[in-house]
C-alpha cells in the first residue's frame, strides 16, 4: 500500500510512518547535494537567510543530469545521504522536516530527527530516469554557478520514496539486518 503525502511537511504528517513504508509525495521539495549545502551553512554563518523556507521543507540530495530539449529535468536519481550529515542537523534544527537520499545516516542526524520528528525517504538508485517523470517543474533558485549541483525548487507528484527512518529513530537498514540474522538462524536450527 502507498501512502500519499502532499508537502510541506508535519510531524502529524509523518509521526505514523514507519520503516519500510512506500510514499508518494506530491507538492514543493528542494534539490541540493553537498556543494550547496556548505553554501546554505556559510549564509548562516554569516546571519543571512536561506534561499527557501526551510520550514517544513524536503531536501532531495540530487544533482541532475542535463535537461534534454522538451523535458523538464535530466535524469534525477538520488546520490548518498552520508555526505550531507554534516549539516543536516543544523537544518533539522532550523525545521527540515524530511530529506531524500540514499545509504545510511550517521547517529547524530538519526538524533536530530527524532528531537524534531523528522523523517527519511530513499529514492531508488539507479531509476534517475524514471524518477524524473514525477518531477512537473522546476527552477534553479540559489547558486546557479554549482551546474547539476545548485539549488533547485522541484514540483512533483507522485514521487516514490520509501521511509528509512521514521521520526521515531527506527532504521530500516538496521532492522532488516535484525530480520535476517533472526531468520538465519532459525534456518539453521532446523
Amino acid at each position: 500500500m502507498e501512502i500519499k503525502l502532499t508537502t510541506p511537511l508535519t510531524r502529524e504528517k509523518v509521526m505514523n510512518l514507519k520503516p519500510g513504508d512506500n510514499v508518494l509525495l506530491s507538492g514543493t521539495i528542494y534539490a541540493a547535494r553537498d556543494a550547496a549545502h556548505k553554501k546554505l551553512m556559510e549564509r548562516l554563518d554569516h546571519g543571512e537567510a536561506l534561499p527557501f523556507d526551510i520550514a517544513g521543507a524536503v531536501i532531495y540530495y540530487v544533482g541532475p543530469t542535463p535537461t534534454r530539449e522538451g523535458e523538464v529535468i535530466g535524469s534525477a536519481g538520488p546520490t548518498t545521504s552520508l555526505r550531507m550529515d554534516a549539516y543536516t542537523p543544523r537544518l533539522l534544527d532550523l525545521g527540515l522536516m524530511g530529506m531524500i537520499g540514499k545509504g545510511k545516516r550517521n547517529d547524530e542526524v538519526k538524533r536530530k530527527m527524532v528531537e524534531h520528528g523528522a523523517i527519511y525517504f530513499a529514492a531508488i538508485g539507479g531509476a534517475g530516469a524514471l524518477i524524473k517523470k514525477t518531477i512537473l517543474a522546476q527552477e534553479t533558485i540559489a547558486y546557479e554557478e554549482l551546474g547539476p549541483e545548485a539549488i533547485r525548487r522541484l514540483e512533483v507528484k507522485d514521487f516514490p520514496v520509501t521511509v528509512i527512518i521514521d521520526s521515531n529513530g527506527n532504521d530500516l537498514y538496521e532492522l532488516g539486518r535484525e530480520q535476517y540474522l533472526a531468520w538465519k538462524k532459525e534456518e539453521e536450527e532446523k
